[in-house]
């Protein structure tokens, strides 16, 4: 097991220094969901919520998310992001289980990884569905949300 690199040595949290690091294309891919009910999918497919559109939000929410990600998570860098897509697609496994899987990927050029902007805009987008919905039913059920793959940098490709 490789060493942990955000600790100093005092054993104290640090910043890990990317200054030495080089600059290459970086991409992240990460899944959440969300279980909502009958009613829930047919009014977001139906585009009937008073709050507007649950998805356009959910994913605006995403996106904002993403570039916000080292405000949120302490020893993450501020990162440039080339860009950031958000995307939905429904399984229906009986007339009351409509599950909403999220992927969101998230691409930059840089010394370090955009793994957490892509978990984090995940998270964002499947608890935005909830705050949308949660006046119909607060019974939804957000899902695991991982890593699903990256490429670039010195660690490689990981693919689940």
């Amino acid at each position: 097991m490789s060493k942990l690199t955000h600790f100093n040595e005092q054993g104290r949290a640090k910043m890990v220094d990317i200054s030495e690091k080089e600059i290459t294309s970086r991409i992240a891919i990460a899944h959440s969901s969300i279980k909502v009910n009958q009613e829930i999918y047919t009014k977001i497919i139906e585009g009937t919520f008073k709050k507007g559109d649950v998805l356009a939000v959910a994913q605006v929410a995403g996106v904002i998310a993403a570039k916000n990600t080292s405000d949120l998570i302490p020893m993450c860098h501020p990162l440039q992001l080339t860009g950031v897509d958000i995307s939905f697609q429904w399984e229906t496994k009986d007339p009351d289980h409509y599950e909403l899987h999220i992927e969101a990927t998230v691409k930059t050029t840089g010394k370090t990884g955009v793994e957490m902007e892509a978990l984090t805009a995940a998270s964002a987008t499947a608890l935005t569905v909830y705050d949308m919905c949660k006046a119909v039913d607060k019974g939804m059920i957000i899902g695991q949300t991982y890593l699903v793959q990256k490429s670039g940098g010195k660690s490689g490709d990981f693919k689940r």
